[in-house]
């Protein structure tokens, strides 16, 4: 199974497509930290990650990780050992945070680039979350929250994405 990112509003998975925003710089193949750019290629996912006080764990056959306050994605250059990993919160270290005030990150799930063995600067915080509104994003793939729950109907922890 494989999610098609073909352009910046088709999303596919076999033969449902959704309306998507990708980030507001395009696609690179060149991805640097902050460039607010979507990286290209195909690319593992990792589990879904959910807020479990604003709904339901889904319907999907992913591990399902409930959001908890602590929890952010490091994007500090500065911790390499760090860098693009699900860490526990802290002012020392700059990262996104997962439980927002918006409901961007009800549900997400981080793609696998620069992942195994993160390069410090290439680019970290690479997410499909939520979208109320379709604009550009700082360089994940965004999608409603409906064509989400289809989405993780259809997907396994096999499946890749892939960004051309």
């Amino acid at each position: 199974m494989i999610i098609l990112v073909k352009n910046k509003h088709t999303l596919q998975v076999d033969e449902f497509k959704f309306k998507c925003c990708i980030g507001k710089n395009g696609l690179t193949s060149n991805k640097k930290e902050g460039d607010k750019k979507t990286p290209k290629g195909t690319f593992k996912i990792e589990n879904l990650y959910f807020r479990n006080d604003r709904l339901e764990k889904p319907e999907t056959s992913l591990k399902c990780i409930e959001i908890e306050s602590t929890m952010g994605w490091c994007d500090d250059i500065s911790f390499p050992k760090k860098y693009n990993k699900l860490i526990k919160t802290s002012n020392q270290i700059k990262h996104e945070k997962l439980k927002r005030k918006d409901n961007k990150y009800d549900l997400l799930i981080p793609i696998k680039y620069n992942f195994i063995k993160p390069i410090t600067g290439k680019g970290s915080c690479i997410f499909i979350h939520l979208t109320e509104n379709y604009k550009p994003t700082d360089g994940c793939i965004a999608i409603k929250k409906k064509d989400f729950l289809i989405l993780l109907k259809l997907i396994n922890k096999t499946t890749k994405i892939k960004i051309f």
